[in-house]
């Protein structure tokens, strides 16, 4: 019962040395170049905007009709409906039915989220693994999905595009100053490009690029997938169009210029987009609209397409959370999804609520909102409310993170922030805007209380590097907005200590000072904190009162606590623990938590934290199923290991022909001469000397030793504190297997089994016969046979590369471990296979965590290399 999954790594293609390097810092790189396009997107729009004044920008936007504002809701409206059959069609490709409203709830608050945030298949890709794993999608489905709908819309945006510039050429010409002749050769090399990706994945055939494996969709389904991204992309450029003034740009040249524009925004990873789109439509359209009414409709588009539909998202949970429509069968609904987004969807309104105070902080207050404030306020409150706005805003991002995570620390920063800069808003101007958006977000706080349970420090954590890049694009943001509007106000350093009411520039100043010094100071402390001591190792008072705990549940392999080689987590109630060991940076935890299941959640979620705050890898080894959804909620990453052997005891029945094979090896057994029985712990000192010696001549024929962590070793103390199944052949022991049990007496299982170099042939198989058939006759319901490594693995065409790489080891690696003799023999048994996963955090880290729990089992580098 070896775990031999070292041999996954060793069957990996050796990558060139620039490419390793390039992965082992993409993180950092892709991070870097995020704020250096960032930075240079600001550069560009300060530059093309160098002739526009912010007031002239604020009346534009005052001069846009209602009618016009109407249209732009209306495409976003059915932009976000198109949107949702993205979903739709996804789960009908990887042939999934699931409810459509929850599925509408789903797709529309993943679009919501990956509109503001960024990062749309990993922000968005988030929701959808939580939700539809909750509506009973496995990992590997819901990965199909995600990759269905990003690789769907950059397929259909580069044809869109295409057609569009191919339409267009001479208009688009003359806004970039390229020949048409180039506009149109590049669109049509890009649709002969996907005409033969259609015909050539036509009725759904496969193709192979580079030793990858693509099953590409059928005729029907491209065709209705390009007819939804041209209709999303559409109606959202309809949306930005309605807002633009008069304007002598058809629809269709803007149409292209606007595709282009989201296509770069996508691929810059910036969140939203933010500058690159912006650029883009202001470097093309700049010479013939106004700029400051350009200005004014981008900042409008973003206000309807952006934050109205994540404002709504809020509301749709906020009015889930109420019971009166609680009771209604369509909220019901609505109310399963509510249960798993509401998190990431407050996460997401807080870094935009945050965004916005800081943004509006380096802006001017209305003269009118201003004289009425002065007129009740002194100045040193209202110049005290500006600055603290700015600080809140800047809370409201960091507790983001934490309020993704769901915990509590986190959920009481953003209350606290929220509700004071509500308050502030009045203070430093009557800004009701803001303070309706503050207070919608309050109010989803409160409704959504139960939510963040999760007792982890908010500060205690190491704030992630992708997490700094966005305070400092939000940073480069506000500086940019900050030099744009005083623009004309000559810097000196007399500005820092002027304070008027009517001083906008200094105020404005000093609120961005404030919010740089405080952003540095809070990503120096994550990164120079003291990282946190490993914790101790397992004492005898622990490890008696995690014994006490497995004896009243019924996982048998919890047993393997027994073997005090790990470390041990309890729950804050006491009524549960999770074991797990430490291998480099990787804290690896073995199986499901053990014990109350109401409290499995917090457990996984407060290792992670522990990991975390120590600077380690988390890794959960050998979770079943039932823990794929709390792994998603605490950002793991779940891999597939292969598939654990249950029987069910009490439909085991060796009459009929389906368990002939093992009948007939139960008399072969008894007309040998074998003897079976099952000594209790207090019987088993008496024969260790005979156990030891049998268990040394197996080490030795095998060539092999002992193992730990998921298995156990022989060792005396372990050993005689389970029932050992032994079998005698004229009176001498010959084989033996550690028993586990629970004083539950519901499921059984084996631990440690070794047979002499000289037992008969089919011994084992008559131990385990019966074996099953003592625990059948004792009451026990049902028996583990083990996990039978890399079993199991998906071998579908659109399956993850984890699973194609295990499917390969499982079919061609006969020569480094028997994978499917030892599922043959397991098959004897006629067991329900159930798939065991490894979750990691961080995805790209398998690879690592996986050597680092092959070195835990073996005892070290000597244990892999030396068996």
């Amino acid at each position: 019962m070896t775990q031999p999954h070292s041999q996954a790594v060793q069957t990996e293609t050796p990558r060139h040395p620039i490419i390793a390097l390039i992965a082992r810092f993409r993180l950092y790189l892709t991070s870097a170049a995020m704020l250096v396009v960032c930075v240079m997107m600001a550069v560009a729009i300060y530059r093309l905007t160098n002739e526009v004044r912010y007031d002239e920008v604020v009346d534009a936007l005052k001069d846009t009709s209602w009618r016009a504002i109407a249209l732009a809701m209306l495409f976003t409206a059915l932009s976000f409906a198109s949107l949702i059959y993205y979903d739709l069609n996804a789960l009908e490709y990887i042939g999934r039915k699931l409810p459509t409203l929850p599925v509408a709830v789903t797709a529309f608050s993943a679009y919501a989220i990956g509109n503001t945030a960024g990062f749309g298949a990993l922000s968005g890709g988030a929701i959808r693994f939580r939700a539809y794993s909750r509506l009973g999608l496995s990992p590997e489905d819901v990965a199909r999905v995600i990759a269905f709908v990003t690789f769907a819309f950059g397929l259909g945006l580069l044809a869109v595009s295409a057609i569009a510039a191919l339409v267009t050429a001479p208009r688009l010409a003359d806004i970039t100053g390229l020949d048409p002749f180039y506009l149109r050769t590049g669109a049509v090399v890009v649709l002969v490009v996907l005409a033969g990706l259609l015909f050539a994945g036509r009725n759904g055939r496969t193709i192979h690029v580079m030793r990858i494996r693509l099953r590409l969709p059928d005729t029907l389904t491209s065709s209705r997938q390009f007819l939804i991204t041209a209709l999303d992309l559409a109606v959202s450029a309809s949306a930005l169009y309605v807002l633009l003034p008069e304007t002598h740009i058809g629809w269709p040249s803007f149409f292209a210029v606007y595709a282009t524009a989201v296509g770069l925004g996508v691929l810059s990873h910036v969140p939203a987009g933010l500058g690159v789109f912006e650029a883009v439509i202001l470097g093309a359209l700049g010479g013939t609209v106004s700029l400051d009414q350009l200005l004014g409709s981008i900042v409008l588009y973003r206000m309807v397409y952006h934050v109205l539909p994540l404002t709504i998202a809020i509301i749709s949970i906020v009015v889930s959370e109420a019971r009166a429509l609680a009771r209604h069968p369509l909220a019901g609904d609505i109310g399963n999804v509510a249960v798993r987004i509401s998190p990431p969807l407050l996460s997401a309104f807080a870094l935009m609520l945050g965004a916005m105070l800081i943004f509006s902080s380096v802006t001017p207050t209305p003269d009118g909102d201003l004289d009425i404030v002065s007129s009740f306020l002194p100045l040193s409150v209202v110049e005290s409310a500006h600055f603290l706005s700015s600080l809140l805003g800047l809370a409201l991002v960091i507790s983001s993170r934490g309020l993704a995570q769901r915990l509590d620390g986190a959920w009481w920063v953003a209350l606290v922030s929220a509700s004071l800069a509500f308050a502030f808003a009045f203070m430093r101007a009557l800004a009701l805007g803001e303070a309706t958006f503050l207070g919608i977000f309050v109010i989803a706080l409160l409704l959504n209380a139960g939510r963040f349970r999760r007792p982890a420090s908010l500060f205690g954590q190491v704030l992630s590097l992708p997490w700094v890049m966005a305070m400092l694009v939000i940073l480069a943001g506000a500086t940019t907005i900050l030099l744009f509007v005083y623009r004309d106000v000559d810097y000196s350093r007399q500005l820092w200590w002027q304070f008027e009411f009517f001083g906008e520039a200094p105020r404005g100043l000093r609120a961005l000072l404030g919010v740089s010094i405080l952003s540095f100071a809070i990503a120096a402390f994550s990164l120079l904190r003291p990282a946190f001591h490993h914790p101790e190792p397992l004492t005898p008072e622990d490890l008696e009162k995690a014994v006490a705990i497995l004896e009243g549940q019924d996982n048998a392999d919890a047993n393997l606590v027994r073997m005090g080689d790990k470390r041990v987590m309890f729950s804050d109630s006491g009524r549960s623990f999770l074991m797990f060991g430490i291998q480099g940076r990787s804290w690896i935890s073995l199986a499901d938590p053990v014990g109350d299941p109401d409290e499995r959640a917090e457990m996984i979620w407060r290792f992670v934290e522990r990991a975390r705050g120590a600077g380690g890898r988390a890794v959960l080894y050998q979770v079943s199923p039932d823990l794929l959804s709390f792994c998603a909620d605490a950002g793991l990453r779940a891999f597939k290991l292969g598939e654990m052997a249950l029987v069910d005891l009490e439909n085991f029945d060796l009459k009929g022909g389906k368990l002939a094979g093992l009948r007939q090896a139960l008399n072969k057994g008894r007309r040998d001469g074998m003897e079976f029985s099952v000594l209790e712990p207090a019987d088993v000192a008496s024969v260790m000397p005979e156990l030891k010696a049998v268990s040394d001549g197996w080490l030795a024929h095998h060539e092999t030793r002992e193992k730990g962590f998921s298995l156990g070793a022989f060792e005396e103390d372990y050993v005689s504190s389970l029932p050992v199944a032994v079998l005698r052949k004229e009176g001498r022991i010959v084989a033996f297997a550690t028993v586990f049990v629970t004083a539950k007496r519901s499921e059984g299982s084996v631990d440690i089994m070794r047979f002499a170099p000289d037992a008969p042939r089919g011994a084992m198989d008559f131990l385990f016969v019966s074996l099953l058939e003592h625990l059948k006759n004792a009451g026990y319901t049902s028996f583990n046979l083990g996990m039978a490594p890399l079993s199991g693995m998906s071998k579908r065409e659109m399956a993850p590369v984890w699973d194609r790489i295990g499917g390969t080891l499982y079919e061609h690696g006969e020569r480094f471990y028997n994978f499917k003799g030892l599922r043959a023999f397991k098959s004897k048994f006629h067991p329900q296979w159930q798939s065991r996963y490894m979750a990691v955090a961080g995805g790209t880290g398998v690879v690592l965590a996986l050597m680092d729990v092959t070195l835990l089992i073996s005892g070290g580098v000597r244990g892999v290399v030396g068996k």
